[in-house]
């Protein structure tokens, strides 16, 4: 398989029983082509596990709770639990119709917000985040190896990243988001030590991932496009938490 943090091909040297994460959907609307085909790929890479006889331990999440499920959910006048429902029900019934095979798991971001939290804190403890009127940053340049995943390490390289003038470097990203008037219309807020808010994204998939699977685990995938900044970020925290690479 071709390694993304290596940029080459190389063997798979795997146990009996195989751990594959994949980022799943972002629940705010119908799924898209580009979601079948992540779906698909690794689920005929689950298969083909399977058929050389391993046991394969997946996982698939659901971001239940996101800046685009907010949106939605304040300009139809519903929660932010209504949207994320319909479309995990809608994606569902597209992975039938495609015959892909169900997840191991399906955990959701809004079902692990205490282990989220805990990941936090712990980051705050080590010195790799920082708290600021109740929003929580990853402060970048306290991990030496970022931007080796995706090539991505100068600031003036970044997207996708929120600008704030309270960063104290202008990579720093969230980790949590304090309550904005949207959030508490679409009742997507949760209690922390912080305040309420809500977890940013990538945090979510490091615990999530680690949860079920421990660290490290054998196989990361998603789309091309989480590369950067999803899994650069994800690879970061998870190092800083666990001081292992996280992913074989």
């Amino acid at each position: 398989m071709f390694n993304t943090l290596t940029r080459r091909i190389e063997e798979l040297h795997l146990d009996t029983t195989v751990r594959m994460y994949v980022c799943g959907i972002t629940a705010y609307d119908r799924s898209h082509i580009g979601h079948a085909r992540s779906a698909v790929v690794f689920d005929t890479l689950r298969r083909y596990l399977e058929w050389k006889g391993h046991k394969v331990i997946y996982v698939k999440n659901f971001t239940d709770v996101d800046d685009k499920i907010v949106k939605r959910a304040v300009s139809e006048g519903k929660s932010q639990k209504e949207i994320a429902e319909r479309f995990i029900s809608e994606y569902f019934r597209d992975m039938s119709a495609l015959n892909v095979k169900k997840a191991t798991y399906y955990p959701k971001v809004t079902e692990h917000i205490g282990d989220i939290i805990r990941a936090i804190k712990a980051l705050i403890e080590k010195g790799y985040a920082y708290a600021v009127d109740g929003d929580v940053y990853f402060h970048v340049p306290s991990f030496s190896d970022y931007g080796r995943l995706s090539g991505l390490k100068e600031a003036g390289e970044v997207h996708r990243i929120e600008p704030d003038e309270r960063k104290k470097d202008v990579r720093d990203f969230a980790l949590w988001k304090s309550a904005k008037e949207e959030d508490i219309k679409a009742k997507a807020t949760f209690e922390s030590p912080w305040g309420i808010g809500r977890p940013g994204w990538h945090i979510e998939c490091s615990v999530m991932a680690a949860k079920y699977l421990g660290v490290p685990f054998d196989i990361h995938g998603g789309g091309k496009d989480l590369i950067f900044p999803h899994h650069e970020n994800e690879r970061a925290q998870s190092y800083a938490l666990y001081g292992v690479e996280p992913v074989r």
